[in-house]
């Protein structure tokens, strides 16, 4: 064969060959193209079509969940400028007691915006005022308010009047309950099942590694032979990890949990649907039956209106099942779903964001967490005219009642467990004595023509010395009709400074401890208590912009967390001095 015919095939084997490198190359393109596609779809998108278990509508019908970064509740979800999103929030604002001389409002012990404010000011990051709550900073911390005697009333609210802080010439009434505290060898077993979020979302160190380790710790507290866990996950697909299994078989429950990982989409609606289910299957009678739901709270397949979630919520706790919802991860934290999901649900809503809070809540504080005392506890506070002419209360602005609600039984509201304490706080302005006088006078009307006081009972008779009735309704867990507390708040629950003598000594005494060191330490550890309360509600108000408060400033709630600090076992109000030292490092 000659040279030129030996180099023809060459050629034409070169040019087969550099075809099909062209083919492959092409093909492998195209299959990276597919491939990407499946997993944007998979892990993007909210259009499949599948009838959700909460609703029994298809997703993919008209009007279903927007794509992601859109809203997907209440149109008053304020997104952070990293993804968090919380409800706004506007303060409240003081009220005439002529135009509205009645205030109700559920209580509250959800603690989110403490831990949440704390962990954006370890970050050096700037606080979101609508991430500022104040009843969750002053329901933070434990209180030695003193405990009831019997679990027949579970608690007893403890009164006192002092001079505001912040505002000279205003009074603060404090309120404080402490709920009845069970035996640990007396409390009821517990059917708890634990609805894990395992989206891509949760693969942060901060979340669902500290979901496990965060569930380790609870189960050390719970009964062996009495308390059953089970577990339900959710991402892309919802399932039962672990069935109803009894606590002292702790090797099964732990390996259930070392299994989990990260990854896919979120359909947290059929989580919750699940996790009802195996509830209801292992119901307990003589028990305690809760969902403990651990997420960030970004669901994304399935129902997404917080109003659908509520609903399905509400008609679950009807059958005596409860909702409690811890929140993990910072950058997407869907602050009101969970409040939401919790207040429906008859639970709590906490934030963990370190081990240490893991403990403080699951541990610490498990048996508030876990076993409830009273459920729709509710306040109402009329104020008389002839002493009070204007007040304010400070935080609850999300739990706020219509008058009417307060006797009505089937309105939902707060619950508090074993050992809770609640604390309310309102600054209000006393009448002068020489311009106190009957109402007729002080309102330019009777008592009948003042707004919310035509009902049967709902208005009281007042002494001259009477700023307020409080009444206290409440439902024993188990009960569907309420019971009532009352008490008058008088004059003579006021407690004044000690050395005021004129102008200047009373705005220094009221920027330092009301504290006096001359009355009975039981009674002088309720005045540091209440001392603390208010230097935590005036952080709150300043990290809010200060705008009701005149010129209090991070020294003068330093100054007064530091008199009032008392016994600290834990360290959580040392810690609480070293945040407002932060922010005032941070506002210089």
């Amino acid at each position: 064969m000659s040279p030129k015919e030996s180099k023809e095939p060459s050629a034409l084997s070169s040019t087969r060959g550099r075809s099909r490198y062209r083919w492959i190359c092409g093909f492998l393109f195209v299959g990276v193209i597919v491939l990407a596609a499946i997993l944007l779809s998979v892990f993007l998108s909210k259009g499949r079509k599948q009838t959700d278990p909460t609703t029994g509508v298809s997703n993919a019908m008209p009007g279903g969940p927007s794509m992601p970064g859109g809203n997907y509740g209440a149109s008053d979800d304020e997104p952070y400028p990293w993804g968090d999103e919380f409800a706004n929030l506007t303060q409240n604002e003081v009220i005439h007691v002529c135009d509205e001389p009645v205030s109700t409002f559920s209580a509250d012990v959800d603690t989110t915006s403490y831990s949440f404010c704390r962990r954006m000011l370890n970050n050096g990051d700037t606080i979101q005022p609508n991430a500022v709550r104040a009843e969750e900073m002053i329901n933070y911390f434990d209180y030695a308010y003193p405990l009831p005697v019997s679990e027949d009333q579970p608690f007893e609210p403890t009164v006192m009047v002092s001079n505001s802080p912040w505002n000279l010439g205003k009074n603060l009434l404090h309120i404080g309950i402490k709920g009845f505290d069970i035996v640990p060898t007396e409390r009821r077993p517990s059917n708890i099942v634990f609805l894990i979020d395992c989206s891509g979302s949760m693969g942060g160190n901060d979340r669902l590694p500290l979901v496990k380790e965060s569930i380790k710790l609870l189960l050390a507290t719970l009964s062996p032979q009495n308390d059953a866990v089970a577990i339900v996950t959710y991402s892309s697909e919802v399932k039962v990890v672990l069935e109803p299994t009894f606590v002292y078989h702790e090797e099964q429950i732990l390996e259930a949990l070392h299994q989990l990982e990260a990854g896919g989409g979120t359909s947290g609606a059929g989580g919750l649907a699940l996790a009802y289910d195996l509830a209801e299957h292992n119901f307990n009678a003589n028990g305690v039956n809760r969902i403990i739901l651990a997420t960030d709270g970004d669901f994304n397949i399935g129902t997404t209106n917080n109003d659908d979630l509520e609903t399905f919520v509400s008609k679950k706790r009807e059958k005596g099942i409860f909702l409690s919802v811890l929140g993990f991860g910072y950058g997407n934290y869907k602050d009101s779903r969970m409040k939401a999901l919790a207040n429906n649900g008859n639970g709590v809503a906490v934030y963990i964001d370190t081990i240490n809070e893991a403990k403080k809540v699951l541990v610490t504080e498990a048996q508030a967490t876990l076993f409830p005392i009273a459920k729709d506890v509710k306040f109402q506070l009329a104020f008389n005219p002839s002493t009070v002419s204007g007040y304010r209360l400070i935080g609850y602005e999300k739990r706020l009642l219509q008058q009417e609600d307060f006797d009505d039984d089937t309105v939902d509201a707060g619950e508090i467990g074993s050992g809770h304490t609640v604390t309310v706080l309102y600054e209000f302005d006393p009448v002068p004595q020489q311009n106190s006088g009957n109402i007729d006078e002080i309102c330019n009307g009777t008592k009948d023509h003042l707004p919310g006081t035509q009902e049967e009972d709902q208005f009281p008779e007042f002494e001259e010395d009477d700023f307020a009735s409080l009444k206290i309704r409440y439902k024993a867990p188990d009960e569907d009709t309420s019971n009532l507390i009352t008490r008058k708040i008088t004059k003579g629950d006021t407690r004044l400074s000690a050395g005021v003598n004129n102008q200047d000594s009373a705005v220094q005494s009221l920027r330092g401890s009301f504290a006096n060191s001359h009355v009975a330490e039981d009674v002088l550890s309720v005045y540091r208590d209440f001392d603390w309360a208010t230097a935590v509600a005036g952080f709150a108000q300043v990290l809010r912009g200060g705008e009701l408060i005149d010129g209090y400033s991070y020294d003068d709630i330093i100054l007064l967390a530091e008199r009032s600090k008392g016994e600290d076992l834990y360290g959580y109000r040392e810690e609480f001095i070293m945040l407002v030292q932060k922010a005032k490092q941070a506002q210089q």
